[in-house]
């Protein structure tokens, strides 16, 4: 049997997984596959490579640090992200908080994250490479749209994975888990709408028509998934874990006492619901 485990994005959001995750370190639970967008997948390799506590730390340590965060990173030429692409993604986990790429190694299983092919608007599932120390793949899963640059991979421009497949559990499927958890960043409920915003930034990928018009396609298709999701959860196919609540956090929230709460309401839900999953991987 091949188990797996999907991590949803949501940029500061998926702080909330990466309490899941550290719960279901504690409690010895690891699946053979894994598979992220955007913050899920930077976030989710912490967990294939055992280490508790590093993405909160990460977190708490740097938030309101400018060479990880900070409107001066967008207009450094060189850089032209709200993050320092740099500093996020090279200098945090080659030096000051090390990603454990032996133990990654060690783990043995696959990790996939999500990216979104500007030229045509689609997602492709790539397989996460820990020999690549720029961690190129990641910065290309998490690039938002006018937050980041074109990320290139063989010579083509991507852009965020949530933008095409937000949640990935069909593709989990697809690559042969016979049971997967689900770890969402949106609390019951929720239903996207296609904001103002949303339409804004489909007219400035105009250059690129097939990226526009699946932006503007994302709602629809996003809520479609949930719906989904939730016949599957009640099939017992699936196991959804999701916040209680996720009113007032912001996107890229400040406030750490904000954001260690969301970390601790993702840390009780993965220890309750642990012994369910242990007994759903057998």
């Amino acid at each position: 049997m091949k188990t797996g485990i999907v991590f949803e994005g949501g940029a500061f959001r998926t702080i909330f997984s990466c309490g899941v995750m550290d719960a279901f370190l504690e409690n010895n639970i690891m699946p053979d596959y894994m598979i992220g967008v955007s913050a899920g997948a930077a976030y989710g390799v912490s967990y294939a490579s055992g280490q508790k506590g590093r993405n909160l730390k990460i977190l708490l340590d740097y938030r309101n640090d400018k060479r990880y965060i900070g409107m001066n990173n967008m207009i450094n030429r060189k850089n032209r992200s709200i993050y320092g692409l740099e500093f996020s993604y090279e200098t945090i986990p080659n030096e000051l908080v090390p990603f454990d790429y032996d133990a990654y190694n060690a783990w043995g299983g696959e990790f996939y994250a999500v990216v979104t092919n500007v030229l045509t608007g689609k997602s492709e599932y790539k397989l996460f490479d820990p020999s690549d120390k720029t961690n190129t793949l990641l910065k290309a899963s998490c690039a938002l749209p006018v937050l980041f640059p074109y990320i290139y991979m063989d010579g083509v421009p991507y852009l965020d994975g949530g933008l095409s497949d937000s949640i990935p559990y069909e593709r989990a499927f697809a690559d042969g888990c016979d049971r997967v958890v689900v770890v969402l960043t949106r609390e019951a409920g929720y239903r996207k709408k296609t904001s103002s915003s949303t339409k804004t930034l489909a007219r400035a990928y105009l250059k690129y028509p097939e990226l526009s018009k699946d932006l503007l396609k994302r709602a629809g298709r996003y809520n479609r998934s949930l719906k989904k999701l939730e016949k599957l959860e009640k099939e017992g196919k699936i196991i959804v874990i999701r916040p209680e609540s996720t009113q007032g956090f912001s996107r890229l929230e400040k406030d750490k006492s904000k954001i260690k709460k969301l970390y601790d309401d993702g840390y009780s839900k993965g220890n309750m619901i642990a012994d369910r999953v242990k007994a759903f991987y057998q």
